[in-house]
Protein backbone atom coordinates (compact mmCIF):
# COMPACT_ATOMS: atom_id res chain seq x y z
CA UNK A 1 0.00 0.00 0.00
CA UNK A 2 1.57 3.61 -0.86
CA UNK A 3 -0.82 6.21 0.36
CA UNK A 4 -0.43 9.71 -0.69
CA UNK A 5 -2.91 12.72 1.30
CA UNK A 6 -4.35 15.21 -0.31
CA UNK A 7 -5.78 18.18 0.54
CA UNK A 8 -8.57 20.40 -1.51
CA UNK A 9 -8.87 24.13 -0.69
CA UNK A 10 -10.72 27.02 -2.63
CA UNK A 11 -11.40 30.44 -1.41
CA UNK A 12 -15.08 30.85 -2.11
CA UNK A 13 -16.34 29.71 1.23
CA UNK A 14 -20.30 31.30 2.05
CA UNK A 15 -20.02 31.46 5.99
CA UNK A 16 -15.70 32.10 5.66
CA UNK A 17 -14.71 33.57 2.66
CA UNK A 18 -10.67 33.00 2.12
CA UNK A 19 -10.82 30.60 4.30
CA UNK A 20 -7.85 28.58 3.68
CA UNK A 21 -5.49 31.46 3.93
CA UNK A 22 -7.32 32.66 7.19
CA UNK A 23 -4.48 33.23 9.59
CA UNK A 24 -4.02 31.03 12.78
CA UNK A 25 -1.44 32.41 15.12
CA UNK A 26 0.68 33.40 12.04
CA UNK A 27 0.19 30.61 10.20
CA UNK A 28 -2.32 30.24 6.85
CA UNK A 29 -5.30 27.22 8.37
CA UNK A 30 -4.19 25.25 4.53
CA UNK A 31 -0.57 25.27 5.70
CA UNK A 32 -1.34 24.19 9.21
CA UNK A 33 -3.58 20.68 7.76
CA UNK A 34 -0.68 20.41 4.92
CA UNK A 35 2.23 19.66 7.87
CA UNK A 36 -0.90 17.78 10.25
CA UNK A 37 -1.23 15.50 6.81
CA UNK A 38 2.71 15.08 6.55
CA UNK A 39 3.09 14.77 10.53
CA UNK A 40 0.88 11.23 9.83
CA UNK A 41 4.10 9.98 7.74
CA UNK A 42 1.54 7.77 5.76
CA UNK A 43 3.03 9.56 2.22
CA UNK A 44 3.32 12.63 0.74
CA UNK A 45 0.95 15.46 0.80
CA UNK A 46 -0.22 18.04 -1.24
CA UNK A 47 -2.61 20.28 -1.85
CA UNK A 48 -4.97 20.53 -4.27
CA UNK A 49 -6.05 24.13 -4.66
CA UNK A 50 -8.83 25.87 -6.55
CA UNK A 51 -6.90 29.04 -6.38
CA UNK A 52 -3.65 30.30 -6.84
CA UNK A 53 -3.57 32.67 -3.94
CA UNK A 54 -3.77 28.90 -2.02
CA UNK A 55 -0.94 27.37 -4.00
CA UNK A 56 1.74 30.72 -3.38
CA UNK A 57 0.67 30.55 0.30
CA UNK A 58 1.17 26.88 -0.05
CA UNK A 59 4.74 27.03 -1.68
CA UNK A 60 5.51 30.22 1.03
CA UNK A 61 5.24 27.70 3.48
CA UNK A 62 7.19 25.07 1.20
CA UNK A 63 4.99 22.96 0.97
CA UNK A 64 3.41 21.40 -2.66
CA UNK A 65 0.22 22.71 -4.31
CA UNK A 66 -1.77 21.85 -7.92
CA UNK A 67 -3.92 24.89 -9.28
CA UNK A 68 -7.15 22.87 -10.38
CA UNK A 69 -10.24 24.20 -12.34
CA UNK A 70 -11.73 26.55 -9.81
CA UNK A 71 -15.52 25.40 -11.21
CA UNK A 72 -14.96 21.47 -10.19
CA UNK A 73 -18.09 20.48 -7.88
CA UNK A 74 -16.53 18.74 -5.30
CA UNK A 75 -13.21 18.20 -3.17
CA UNK A 76 -13.32 14.27 -4.31
CA UNK A 77 -13.43 16.15 -8.13
CA UNK A 78 -10.45 18.38 -7.37
CA UNK A 79 -8.10 15.27 -5.45
CA UNK A 80 -8.61 13.32 -8.54
CA UNK A 81 -7.67 16.55 -10.90
CA UNK A 82 -5.02 17.04 -8.31
CA UNK A 83 -3.64 13.35 -8.46
CA UNK A 84 -3.91 12.86 -12.21
CA UNK A 85 -1.26 15.65 -12.73
CA UNK A 86 1.00 14.44 -9.47
CA UNK A 87 0.87 11.25 -10.11
CA UNK A 88 -0.63 10.19 -13.86
CA UNK A 89 1.17 6.16 -13.72
CA UNK A 90 -0.65 5.27 -10.90
CA UNK A 91 2.11 4.57 -8.58
CA UNK A 92 0.17 5.31 -5.35
CA UNK A 93 -2.47 3.14 -4.56
CA UNK A 94 -4.11 4.57 -1.79
CA UNK A 95 -5.58 8.85 -1.33
CA UNK A 96 -6.38 9.80 1.61
CA UNK A 97 -9.06 13.32 1.29
CA UNK A 98 -8.06 15.29 4.43
CA UNK A 99 -10.27 18.50 4.26
CA UNK A 100 -8.78 22.00 4.51
CA UNK A 101 -10.73 23.10 6.97
CA UNK A 102 -9.45 21.12 10.13
CA UNK A 103 -6.15 22.71 11.41
CA UNK A 104 -5.31 20.44 14.19
CA UNK A 105 -6.57 17.27 12.97
CA UNK A 106 -4.42 14.28 14.82
CA UNK A 107 -1.89 12.96 12.56
CA UNK A 108 -2.67 9.66 14.13
CA UNK A 109 -5.88 10.20 12.65
CA UNK A 110 -5.04 10.36 9.35
CA UNK A 111 -2.82 6.88 9.74
CA UNK A 112 -5.66 5.25 10.89
CA UNK A 113 -7.72 5.85 7.65
CA UNK A 114 -4.41 4.51 5.84
CA UNK A 115 -4.28 1.52 8.24
CA UNK A 116 -7.75 0.51 8.03
CA UNK A 117 -7.91 0.07 4.38
CA UNK A 118 -5.23 -2.35 4.95
CA UNK A 119 -6.53 -4.05 7.79
CA UNK A 120 -9.98 -4.49 6.18
CA UNK A 121 -9.45 -6.31 2.24
CA UNK A 122 -13.29 -5.48 1.80
CA UNK A 123 -13.09 -1.49 2.83
CA UNK A 124 -13.21 0.61 -0.29
CA UNK A 125 -13.23 3.81 1.61
CA UNK A 126 -12.09 4.47 5.24
CA UNK A 127 -13.36 7.45 7.06
CA UNK A 128 -12.85 8.76 11.18
CA UNK A 129 -16.18 9.14 13.64
CA UNK A 130 -16.67 10.05 17.40
CA UNK A 131 -18.71 9.50 19.72
CA UNK A 132 -21.28 12.17 20.39
CA UNK A 133 -20.10 14.92 22.66
CA UNK A 134 -24.06 15.81 24.05
CA UNK A 135 -27.10 14.12 23.38
CA UNK A 136 -28.00 17.75 20.93
CA UNK A 137 -25.81 16.53 19.10
CA UNK A 138 -28.62 13.45 18.08
CA UNK A 139 -30.96 16.05 16.44
CA UNK A 140 -28.74 18.60 15.07
CA UNK A 141 -28.96 18.11 11.28
CA UNK A 142 -25.73 19.57 10.80
CA UNK A 143 -24.13 17.04 12.43
CA UNK A 144 -23.88 13.88 10.27
CA UNK A 145 -24.36 10.77 12.11
CA UNK A 146 -22.85 6.97 10.83
CA UNK A 147 -24.99 4.23 11.63
CA UNK A 148 -21.82 1.48 12.33
CA UNK A 149 -21.72 -2.47 12.32
CA UNK A 150 -18.62 -2.84 15.11
CA UNK A 151 -15.86 -5.01 15.42
CA UNK A 152 -15.75 -6.58 18.38
CA UNK A 153 -12.74 -3.84 20.20
CA UNK A 154 -15.28 -1.17 19.51
CA UNK A 155 -12.11 0.97 17.62
CA UNK A 156 -13.53 0.56 14.03
CA UNK A 157 -16.76 -0.83 11.79
CA UNK A 158 -18.65 -1.15 8.81
CA UNK A 159 -20.94 1.71 8.13
CA UNK A 160 -24.43 1.00 6.69
CA UNK A 161 -25.88 4.41 6.40
CA UNK A 162 -24.87 7.90 7.53
CA UNK A 163 -28.23 10.42 8.30
CA UNK A 164 -28.53 13.53 9.17
CA UNK A 165 -31.63 12.57 11.19
CA UNK A 166 -32.02 11.90 15.00
CA UNK A 167 -30.81 8.46 16.39
CA UNK A 168 -32.36 6.57 19.58
CA UNK A 169 -30.51 4.46 21.78
CA UNK A 170 -28.58 4.03 24.57
CA UNK A 171 -25.39 2.78 22.40
CA UNK A 172 -22.90 5.82 21.22
CA UNK A 173 -24.27 7.52 18.70
CA UNK A 174 -21.21 8.09 16.40
CA UNK A 175 -20.66 11.31 14.68
CA UNK A 176 -19.11 11.44 11.11
CA UNK A 177 -15.87 13.84 10.30
CA UNK A 178 -14.86 14.11 6.34
CA UNK A 179 -11.03 12.71 6.33
CA UNK A 180 -11.58 9.84 3.62
CA UNK A 181 -9.55 6.73 2.64
CA UNK A 182 -9.94 5.81 -0.80
CA UNK A 183 -8.37 2.91 -2.93
CA UNK A 184 -7.68 4.81 -5.97
CA UNK A 185 -10.02 2.51 -7.92
CA UNK A 186 -12.81 3.42 -5.86
CA UNK A 187 -11.96 7.22 -6.10
CA UNK A 188 -12.27 6.79 -9.64
CA UNK A 189 -15.27 4.85 -9.60
CA UNK A 190 -17.07 7.63 -7.12
CA UNK A 191 -16.34 10.81 -8.89
CA UNK A 192 -17.51 9.46 -12.62
CA UNK A 193 -20.54 8.44 -10.91
CA UNK A 194 -24.18 10.63 -10.94
CA UNK A 195 -25.01 12.06 -7.54
CA UNK A 196 -27.95 8.87 -6.36
CA UNK A 197 -31.09 9.46 -4.67
CA UNK A 198 -30.15 9.21 -1.04
CA UNK A 199 -27.13 11.19 -1.63
CA UNK A 200 -29.63 14.23 -2.80
CA UNK A 201 -31.95 13.15 -0.08
CA UNK A 202 -29.35 13.58 2.82
CA UNK A 203 -27.22 15.87 1.12
CA UNK A 204 -23.98 13.39 2.28
CA UNK A 205 -22.04 12.18 -0.66
CA UNK A 206 -21.06 9.11 0.84
CA UNK A 207 -24.58 7.70 0.43
CA UNK A 208 -23.28 7.90 -3.29
CA UNK A 209 -20.56 5.41 -2.08
CA UNK A 210 -22.95 3.05 -0.52
CA UNK A 211 -25.71 3.16 -2.92
CA UNK A 212 -22.76 2.26 -5.46
CA UNK A 213 -22.32 -1.04 -3.47
CA UNK A 214 -18.76 0.52 -1.81
CA UNK A 215 -17.76 -0.41 1.38
CA UNK A 216 -17.47 2.26 3.93
CA UNK A 217 -15.29 1.64 7.28
CA UNK A 218 -15.14 3.52 9.95
CA UNK A 219 -12.01 3.78 12.66
CA UNK A 220 -13.03 5.23 16.27
CA UNK A 221 -11.32 8.35 17.35
CA UNK A 222 -11.80 9.74 21.24
CA UNK A 223 -11.72 13.43 20.08
CA UNK A 224 -13.08 15.34 17.34
CA UNK A 225 -11.02 17.42 15.23
CA UNK A 226 -11.54 21.22 15.36
CA UNK A 227 -13.22 22.33 12.47
CA UNK A 228 -13.64 25.77 11.38
CA UNK A 229 -16.76 26.40 9.12
CA UNK A 230 -17.32 30.14 10.47
CA UNK A 231 -15.82 33.23 12.22
CA UNK A 232 -16.74 31.62 15.75
CA UNK A 233 -14.88 28.95 14.82
CA UNK A 234 -11.75 30.30 13.45
CA UNK A 235 -11.63 32.23 16.93
CA UNK A 236 -11.81 28.57 18.48
CA UNK A 237 -9.32 27.46 16.30
CA UNK A 238 -6.85 30.95 17.49
CA UNK A 239 -7.25 30.41 21.00
CA UNK A 240 -6.33 26.67 20.36
CA UNK A 241 -3.11 27.90 18.95
CA UNK A 242 -2.40 30.37 21.47
CA UNK A 243 -2.98 27.20 24.27
CA UNK A 244 -0.39 24.98 22.26
CA UNK A 245 2.10 27.82 21.67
Amino acid sequence: MKPIILIPARMAATRLPGKPLADIEGVPMIVRVLRQALAAGVGPAAVAAGDPEIVQAVEAAGGRAILTDPDLPSGSDRILAALAELDPDGAHDVVINLQGDIPFIDPEAVARCARLLDEQPTCDISTIVVAEGAVADRSNPDVPKAVLTMQPDGRSGRALYFTRSVLYGDAPVWLHHGVYGYRREALTRFTAAAPSPLERLERLEQLRALEMGLSIWAAVLDEAPISVDNPADLERARRHARELA
